[in-house]
């Protein structure tokens, strides 16, 4: 299998222009330089680049505005202490720009696709990507060599080169500063954080020099990937020890926003279909009230005493029970606030703030977020149970799609799936031999070659806590699982590899996915730590078929999270943490489904149906295409307004005395002496391109491709009112002409566009018989497809109503996600533009 990726997806071109627009006005400084190596002097020119913050702001607001993000006021920098070169520490300053997309929306993908759109506007080719963890370094690596193909046809083969930090490899640091390509450099934040990192210290391979220094002699551009991970004021640190010039950020939940300048919120990518949809089933204890349920969810000291907070049944007014946490401090009865003899012998005795736990007077002891009195073993089993029944059944339905399913589990105790006897694994084993039976393919597989695991382990190496790949054991099983679950996702996708159950702890919250994720369980025996944004991370990308196409069915792109808590309450934490996250509106938009609620809506028979509809649906099945009519006269005329608008700054040299000097490590950095200055204007320096041709080119080269008559390009130009500005920076002004353009043109193109017929059809067949959904919003329909009509909003309820009972209407039907019509936005179909000097 080959994945295949989508050049034309506009949500991640808008991100990707987004990001590349920020860089306008980069200025190309050039150092005279001096290096002494063994009391010989000798002479050369480099380049470094840098950013004026002035510029860079009103470039920041600029986007802002067009994102419809409220504008800031100032850059945010970071400032920290840090040596550079062979210097003592200083103040190293450095801006910050922030991307919000939610997870499953593909920003990796987007912040490669970005540094190669930065190098071919403005020329930048040194980048590190800055990721927290093993598990999002793999990832990052992994979407590097899936793309390797992808990118090369995007971008003329455009020489360029990854590697991983490798301490034990420092030449690719070297690789890295000299290399003329276009360079990435995959790092994770604990190999450069502390003073003691291998990267700091003088090496005799490099001449004494450092490999620190290096990078920081190319003033690389970083790339966070997950940045929430890297707040601390040591990893703040450790960022300004690489001397950036800027820092990109990019993530589905940022702790802090560095000057935002593009957001794709859960609403968005749901709204969209981007992403999958969410179902909830809740595994739950019900009536389980013959034995005291007791859960110590925090302990605590106030100046006096040392209190626990406890979760308890108490009895509601009707007899029922209801969970109800109140503060307790020893000598305390549970009873009291319970109200139930069931608590009698339920004293507390002693609250130990140090193991963390509550002993009571009959000998009792409950450890913090340990549940006593629920059996969690029995909890387990139906969890694990309803997790790979439902896996078989998806998997019967999504064969014809060519979807392979994964079911992943979350599990809190690495001892429960990695020891033999393991809980979890003794579950998964007996349940999956149970029911294996009942379903075709599955007779013959065992537990063990369905499963795989992974799991990250802490080592400690030469003082320092390093994390360690691990798949939680040492056996080749453990270490091809490994690879397997971090390394070949095209193989894990393939109906011939039979590993389908997935199992691990955090290390899987962040960095890594996979497509074909369908369910999360998550068994845990308390609340679980993760968040549920975390959890559900995991499988929201769109499913893949066994071509490597995502698969854009509806009804087939849904996440179930199997969870051992109600229904309810899973919803209000994770509408909790998106509130938290983008406000309570948004939330509410994103309220996922029921799973454990699903119904089904019968089609009536086509035979049944009024001719009426017949003829109807012949009539509107044909499927079209379109073209457009633009008012090139109009277009013109904007797109003059914007560029005159413009104050484009000619191209210049400008001169800083530097000098490095052999003295500790020998080092090649080019350490500033004396203030830039500007000596020269190269404009008329050079060449003047032919500029229609040259705005033809670039416009052609846009996604989509956009085509201009010569004349219509000359008009532009000719009415623009500075003309010495396009003489003095031509390619600045190309590509501002080009941006000034293309958001002109989407303008024109929804008030012009015009349908016919493509000679094909939507046939009335591709109705399904019955649809299943998890909607309480449904009323009887007596003239309409189905059953029963399922509506979306109240309006839509109200005006089905109003068509039942209008006598006139003979019959109604929402039109199904499969009947499409191709729009410019969407990028659907084939498109033909054409009118006077636009095509």
């Amino acid at each position: 299998m080959k994945l295949q990726f989508d050049a034309n997806q506009l949500y991640q071109l808008r991100a990707v222009d987004t990001v590349a627009s920020l860089f306008h006005g980069l200025v190309r400084e050039t150092f005279a330089t001096t290096v002494r190596v063994m009391g010989v002097e000798s002479d050369f020119d480099s380049a470094r680049f840098s950013l004026d913050p002035k510029r860079l702001l009103a470039n920041v607001q600029a986007v802002q505005k067009a994102n419809g993000l409220e504008p800031d006021a100032e850059l945010k920098l970071i400032t920290e202490k840090a040596d550079i070169g062979s210097k003592k520490k200083q103040d190293v300053s450095f801006p910050n720009v922030s991307v919000e997309m939610e997870t499953g929306t593909g920003k990796t993908y987007v912040y490669l696709r970005t540094a190669f759109e930065l190098n071919k506007r403005h020329g930048l080719k040194k980048f590190i990507v800055v990721v927290p963890s093993v598990a999002v370094r793999e990832g990052v690596l992994k979407t590097f060599q899936i793309t390797q193909g992808h990118f090369a046809d995007l971008y003329d083969n455009e020489p360029y080169r990854f590697d991983v930090y490798d301490s034990k490899n420092l030449n690719r640091l070297k690789n890295f500063a000299e290399d003329d390509a276009v360079r990435f450099l995959i790092m994770t934040i604990d190999s450069f954080n502390k003073e003691q990192n291998v990267i700091g210290r003088s090496r005799d391979q490099f001449q004494g020099r450092i490999g620190l220094h290096m990078l920081q002699a190319v003033r690389p551009v970083l790339i966070l990937d997950e940045p929430q991970n890297m707040e601390s004021t040591g990893s703040k640190q450790a960022l300004a020890r690489l001397n950036p010039l800027v820092t990109l950020r990019y993530s589905a939940t940022h702790r802090e926003a560095y000057n935002r300048v593009y957001r794709l919120s859960p609403h968005e990518a749901y709204r969209q279909g981007l992403v999958k949809k969410i179902e909830v089933a809740s595994v739950v204890a019900e009536d389980d009230e013959n034995r005291p349920f007791i859960r110590v969810t925090n302990i605590g000291a106030t100046t006096k005493k040392v209190v626990a907070k406890i979760e308890v049944h108490e009895r509601r007014a009707d007899g029922g029970v209801k969970p109800k946490e109140y503060k307790f401090s020893p000598g305390d009865s549970l009873r009291a606030r319970a109200e139930r003899s069931e608590y009698e012998p339920y004293i507390i005795s002693e609250i130990d703030p140090a193991a963390r736990t509550v002993t009571f007077s009959n000998g009792v002891t409950v450890k913090e977020g340990q549940p006593y009195g629920a059996d969690q073993k029995e909890l387990f089993r139906q969890q694990i149970r309803y997790t790979i029944e439902q896996h078989f059944k998806r998997q019967e339905k999504l064969q014809a799609f060519g979807l392979k399913v994964l079911s992943l589990f979350f599990i809190d105790k690495v001892e429960n799936y990695a020891a033999a006897d393991g809980i979890v694994r003794t579950l998964f084993a007996e349940a999956f031999n149970d029911l294996k039976t009942k379903y075709a393919g599955w007779e013959k597989r065992t537990p063990e070659e369905v499963s795989g695991a992974y799991f990250a382990k802490k080592k400690r190496k030469g003082g320092v806590e390093e994390l360690q790949d691990s798949s939680g054991g040492e056996s080749e099983q453990d270490r091809d699982a490994y690879s397997l679950i971090m390394k070949e996702k095209e193989r894990l996708l393939s109906f011939s590899e039979p590993v389908c159950f997935l199992f691990s702890h955090s290390a899987l919250r962040e960095g890594w996915d996979n497509p074909n994720v369908f369910q999360i369980c998550t068994l845990n025996q308390s609340t679980s730590e993760i968040k549920k944004r975390q959890e559900i991370g995991r499988g929201l990308r769109l499913g893949v078929n066994q071509s490597g196409t995502r698969c854009l069915n509806e009804q087939v792109n849904a996440l179930t999270v199997v969870a051992n808590e109600s229904y309810e309450d899973y919803v209000k934490a994770l509408q909790k943490e998106i509130e938290e996250d983008f406000g309570a509106d948004k939330a509410r938009k994103c309220r996922p489904d029921n799973g454990r609620r699903t119904k089904k809506v019968n089609r009536k028979p086509f035979d049944a149906l009024p001719k009426d509809f017949e003829e109807l649906w012949n009539r509107i099945r044909a499927k079209t295409r379109y073209s457009v009519q633009v008012d090139t006269d109009a277009l013109v005329m904007r797109v003059i307004e914007d560029l005159n608008k413009l104050n484009i700054e000619p191209p210049r040299l400008v001169v800083t005395k530097a000098r490095v000097e052999a003295g500790q490590g020998d080092v090649f950095t080019a350490l500033q002496m004396s203030g830039a200055k500007t000596v020269a204007t190269l404009a008329g320096n050079f060449p003047l391109p032919n500029l229609v041709d040259k705005l033809t080119e670039l416009l052609t080269h846009t996604t989509p491709p956009v085509r201009l008559t010569r004349r219509t390009l000359l008009a532009i130009i000719r009415g623009v009112t500075n003309q010495q500005m396009i003489l003095d920076n031509p390619e600045e002004f190309a590509s501002q002409a080009v941006t000034a353009i293309r958001q002109r043109l989407e303008e024109e193109l929804v008030a012009g566009i015009q349908y016919e017929q493509d000679g094909t059809w939507f046939d009335m067949t591709q109705w399904d018989a019955e649809i299943e959904t998890m909607s309480d919003k449904m009323i009887d329909a007596k003239k309409s497809l189905y059953e029963r009509f399922v509506y979306d909003s109240d309006v839509e309820r109200r005006f089905a109503e109003k068509l039942e009972s209008m006598g006139p209407v003979k019959f109604y039907v929402k039109l199904p996600a499969w009947f499409k019509v191709p729009t410019p936005v969407g990028n659907q179909g084939h498109s033909v533009i054409h009118t006077g000097g636009f095509r």
